[in-house]
């Protein structure tokens, strides 16, 4: 009986596809080590860490990239688990860093956004739900931070947000844009003022 040789075209194929898997497990465990997880319990409270959420919970996965940005992805997935044989490598310590960088941030924007509508509920003289309250009281505990001194920032900046949404401002930005409708001539200095007095204190401190 004739030998069969083996074609050396599908032995190549063969090693190209186990490398391309090979990569691919690289790829996704160092996303998973680089990745920070934000999702919403059932009491609406927002949460963020670098560790998974519960199973099952519905997040948003947040990837750093190589360069210190962080992209979304994976948002809207439900219990999101790695396929089989994805083995997930350590963070680097650089990745840490930049993890934790990013935690923070997200958690400051959660914390500020929180305390400004805590706070405009609460000066605005009507009935507050209670529920929207306990929920926005319980983002601010789980996000803003412990420290009294980066506490009192992230107030400040609540302050500077709730006066940015305000009726001043939302006046200011209104006249910069009739001074800017076609037909108006206003001075090179008026046009300076109203400027100026927008990014002085209509500029939110967080977006």
């Amino acid at each position: 009986m004739p030998t069969s040789i083996p074609d050396p075209r599908r032995r190549a194929t063969g090693i190209a596809t186990t490398v391309v898997a090979a990569c691919l497990l690289c790829v996704a465990g160092s996303a998973a080590a680089s990745s920070v997880y934000k999702w919403v319990d059932a009491a609406g409270v927002t949460h963020l860490s670098s560790a998974k959420p519960p199973a099952g919970t519905k997040y948003e996965r947040v990837v750093l990239a190589s360069t210190g940005k962080a992209t979304s992805s994976s948002s809207g997935r439900t219990g999101y688990n790695a396929p089989t044989g994805t083995r997930t490598t350590a963070a680097s310590a650089e990745q840490v860093a930049r993890r934790n960088d990013v935690v923070t941030s997200l958690r400051n924007r959660e914390c500020v956004v929180a305390l400004e509508s805590i706070d405009r509920l609460a000066r605005g003289g009507q009935a507050v739900d209670p529920a929207e309250f306990s929920r926005l009281q319980q983002t601010a505990d789980q996000n803003c931070s412990k420290d009294p001194a980066v506490r009192r920032e992230q107030e400040d900046m609540a302050a500077r947000l709730r006066v940015s949404k305000g009726d001043t401002c939302v006046d200011a930005r209104n006249k910069l844009a009739d001074m800017l409708e076609p037909g108006r001539r206003p001075t090179r200095d008026q046009l300076k003022t109203q400027q100026e007095f927008i990014e002085s204190h209509c500029t939110a401190p967080v977006r």
